[in-house]
């Protein structure tokens, strides 16, 4: 992990109660037994008291939300505990998929081995699934938890035959260009690698009230290898 990460290029929005981030993929939101770099660490070298407000998977980039001081950290966890946030995430799913709105109301049980499944003895989870464009072998898809449950997005997704592109451990496949690019070699004796070294899942935008009151509507642009994914599919429909 590059420990040259400058927290406040990251930096999104701000003012006196809040910072939002665009969290880059491959780090930690919280300390990580594996990686002592994590984004409450870098926050911690510029910020006071910050506390982040809630988590996205290593894996994951997007917008993600720090709380200046404990006064804001309550009001927005109070917001996220009432379902008052309005989280908006894309994905890259293999496969066609014409979603408009559907919604998968299933239960998700969380694993002894850090995974999660669908089970009547989890607890509730709901995510809205729209479908933004479709491509020769996958599908671009806007995602809208309600509930916040490990792994929701993906093990929803999963449940009804839309794995998120790289998510090997909920049957995603690794995103190879010889799959839909005609002609495309690769040099004598090597074997082709993924384009993207993660699951194409982004945070793309958040939603909340506040401590004035106003809503706060903040948008994450697409990191690199998520922008060369979509290049690629875009480039390649027939």
């Amino acid at each position: 992990m590059k420990t040259s990460i400058a927290f406040k290029e990251l930096v999104l929005f701000e003012n006196d109660d809040y910072l939002v981030i665009n969290k880059p993929p491959f780090i930690a939101t919280l300390e990580d037994r594996v990686e002592p770099l994590n984004i409450l660490a870098l926050a911690r070298a510029v910020e006071p008291d910050p506390q982040v407000c809630h988590r996205l998977d290593k894996d994951t980039s997007g917008v993600l939300a720090i709380a200046r001081h404990p006064e804001a950290y309550r009001h927005l966890s109070l917001q996220f505990e009432h379902r008052e946030v309005n989280k908006v995430y894309h994905a890259v799913a293999d496969g066609r998929h014409d979603l408009h709105d559907l919604v998968i109301d299933k239960a998700i049980l969380k694993q002894n081995d850090g995974t999660a499944r669908i089970s009547p003895k989890g607890k509730d989870a709901q995510t809205s699934f729209s479908t933004l464009r479709i491509f020769t072998q996958h599908s671009l898809i806007e995602c809208r938890p309600v509930t916040g449950r490990m792994h929701q997005i993906r093990v929803h997704l999963a449940s009804v035959g839309a794995p998120i592109t790289g998510d090997e451990i909920y049957g995603g496949k690794p995103f190879l260009v010889s799959s839909i690019k005609r002609g495309f070699r690769i040099k004598r004796n090597t074997e082709e690698q993924s384009l993207m070294k993660r699951m194409a899942l982004h945070a793309f935008s958040l939603e909340f009230t506040g401590l004035d009151g106003r809503q706060i509507v903040v948008q994450a642009p697409y990191p690199k290898d998520f922008t060369a994914l979509l290049k690629q599919l875009s480039a390649n429909v027939r």
